[in-house]
């Protein structure tokens, strides 16, 4: 919690002098890498490898805006297709093994996170992300979140799992449950809930992202498949979310 704190402090100063608001907090989908593929006569793992790219772009982006924390939505927990299931995995164990020997991520102090049901899944990207988890753990500058087998609604439940068991081994009543409970036993319960989720792809929906987190949240649809996302689409959602809260 004290990662959460610091921020909560941090904004309550700002607040007090009167300065600017700005996106501590932003979340991104990466919606859009298959249809990608089928509209410019590529294979998936084209798609993926350009995906990756804009991944890693996006990390340098938030580094140079200085925006705190980013959270990237790479893998939902109901993809069916068995095909596309196994070039994402083939292609996340090839962007974390990038991650884990990048200059930016060291010398910056990014430290990775994972939320989501990521333990399910194939050892080798599994294996992967304890690395990169590891590696990163010391860091505090900037924070990068992957949402990996994850799914909104699930997050939610798995708290309130957590809470039922707290209330049953006696350790909290029942009665001091608040919203603030359930924040701190979602994944993400060590972070700002976002200011902003850039919505890749051509459906106007949240996807389900940090759906306990965003309920105040600004959502920015760019209309462009992900592997079609650049650093000046990111910029300009940025400013889109600060001319809105001058």
């Amino acid at each position: 919690m004290a990662i959460l704190q610091i921020f909560k402090d941090l904004i309550k100063k700002e607040k007090s002098m009167g300065v600017k608001v700005k996106a501590r907090h932003i979340a991104i989908t990466t919606d859009g890498a298959a249809l990608w593929a089928k509209n410019n006569k590529k294979g998936l793992e084209e798609a993926y490898k350009k995906s990756n790219l804009i991944i890693k772009s996006a990390i340098k982006t938030q580094i140079k805006l200085n925006i705190p924390i980013l959270t990237l939505y790479i893998l939902p927990s109901d993809l069916k297709n068995p095909e596309q299931f196994s070039m994402i995995v083939d292609s996340m164990v090839e962007l974390f093994n990038d991650l884990i020997t990048s200059d930016s991520i060291h010398k910056n102090k990014v430290k990775v996170s994972v939320l989501g049901k990521w333990y399910d899944l194939p050892g080798r990207i599994v294996d992967t992300i304890k690395s990169l988890v590891d590696e990163t753990s010391d860091y505090d500058n900037f924070f990068v979140n992957f949402c990996i087998n994850y799914n909104g609604q699930e997050e939610i439940v798995d708290a309130c799992k957590l809470i039922v068991r707290k209330v049953i081994s006696e350790k909290i009543d029942v009665d001091s449950i608040t919203k603030n409970t359930i924040k701190d036993n979602t994944y993400s319960s060590y972070f700002l809930p976002p200011d902003l989720i850039i919505k890749s792809g051509l459906t106007h929906t949240n996807s389900g992202l940090l759906l306990w987190d965003s309920v105040n949240s600004r959502i920015y649809f760019t209309d462009k498949l992900w592997p079609d996302f650049g650093k000046d689409d990111f910029k300009k959602a940025v400013e889109a979310f600060e001319k809105q809260n001058i």
